[in-house]
Order: C-alpha cells, then structure tokens, then sequence
C-alpha cells in the first residue's frame, strides 16, 4: 500500500457501542469508507473495546481479578467482537480475517482491512502504530467521542480551551507516561511515544462527526486536535 493511498483508523468503541450497539453510526462509517475505497484508498481500521471492555474489567476486578495482564486480555477479546462485526458489515470489500498480530505483513489486495487488539499493556492506539508502520503511513486518525483535546477538563471547566496542535511530549504531560486497562485517554501514552520515534502525525477527532472526516479525508480544515512529533 503506498502512503497516500493508505488510511490508518483508530476507531474508539466508544463509537461502536456507547451504550449498545450504534447500528446508524456503522452503518453510516461503512458507506463513508466505501465511498473512499472507489478513489483508490485503502483503510487499515483498528477498533477499540470501548465500554463494553470496561464493563468487562470492571466485572473481573470486582470478581477478585487483579492482574493488569489477565484484565488487559479481557479488554483485547472484546475488541475481537467490534473488529468481527465491522469486517462482517463490510462483507467481500474487506480482508477475509480481522488482524490480531501486527509483527506479520498482510498480503491482501482488499480496500479494507479491519484490526482488534493485539498484545496486553498496551491499548488499540498502539496497534495503529503498529498498522501504520506496516504500510509506511505517516499520519493515523483517531476517533472517539471527543471533538479535540482541550487544556483542561471541558465538562468540569466552563473556560476549557480547545487545543489545535501539539507535540507528543506536550500530550505525555497530560496524559502521563503510564498506561493501565480501561485507562480512558485521548491517546495511549505508548502510542504516543511510538509516534514520536517514527515521526507519525496523528489526528484526534469525534467519529460522530462523518463530515468533519470527510475533510480530513480530503485534506481540508477539520475540527480536531494535531499532534506532531
């Protein structure tokens, strides 16, 4: 895949399954991508376990579970069950298995190709690096459910500030070098340093927002935070 043409997502599952399953929103993600696929683009999308991993890990801790190896595991299956269903939804436009081992080269010459976690300590963000690395992508999108960083905590502060761009050691300040199961970060510490090292742009972005994808798809002024190493 050249880099141009190559799109590396990390998509939040809080976007999949803020509650339950948002049946519009993958609905309304797959055609966008689709979309894309016939201007000769290729997307590599990794999905977050999202809640229902929290959910999960909270039930384990509460049940005497507390090795973060043994809690981050739990996390990882449940993002197997939002990889297989967005690779499901995409049917013959996507790679036939969703990725769970990021050190192997994907020979494949479909338009989308859909990715879980992979090891623990780490989150999905992380296994974007590793995606983007594989095809040589120098830029990797992250949506969730916020619509950029902000200073401080915007629900807490009425005077937050939004944040257009940063570098990754400005975003370590924020959200410390330090990562744990269920942690709820704008981007995985680790994943920011693996930006840093390999010189990755990364876009923070709310996923809700489909135009404001569009753009920057399409390289246009986006509602969003930049980070840059």
């Amino acid at each position: 895949m050249e880099e141009k043409k190559s799109v590396v997502i990390s998509l939040g599952g809080s976007l999949i399954v803020p509650e339950v399953l948002d049946l519009e929103f993958i609905r309304q993600f797959t055609n966008l991508i689709l979309k894309w696929t016939k201007k000769n683009r290729r997307f590599f999308i990794i999905t977050g376990g999202g809640k229902t991993a929290r959910n999960y890990q909270s039930a384990a801790a509460n049940l005497g579970v507390n090795d973060k190896n043994d809690l981050d595991q739990i996390g990882i299956y449940t993002t197997y069950a939002n990889a297989s269903l967005l690779r499901s939804v995409f049917g013959k436009n996507a790679h036939h298995e969703i990725v769970t081992n990021y050190s192997k080269k994907i020979e494949t010459k479909s338009k989308v190709i859909i990715g879980g976690g992979w090891k623990p300590g780490c989150s999905t963000d992380v296994d974007a690096m590793y995606a983007a690395k594989l095809l040589g992508a120098k830029r990797v999108i992250n949506l969730s459910n916020i619509d950029c960083l902000y200073d401080k905590d915007p629900r807490a502060y009425s005077d937050a500030k939004p944040i257009k761009k940063l570098t990754f050691a400005e975003l370590l300040e924020i959200t410390g070098e330090i990562w744990n199961p269920g942690d709820n970060t704008p981007f995985d510490p680790i994943a920011s340093r693996l930006a840093q090292t390999d010189k990755v742009n990364v876009i923070i972005a709310n996923g809700k927002n489909l135009n404001n994808l569009e753009n920057i798809l399409s390289d246009k002024p986006f509602t969003g935070t930049l980070v840059k190493p």
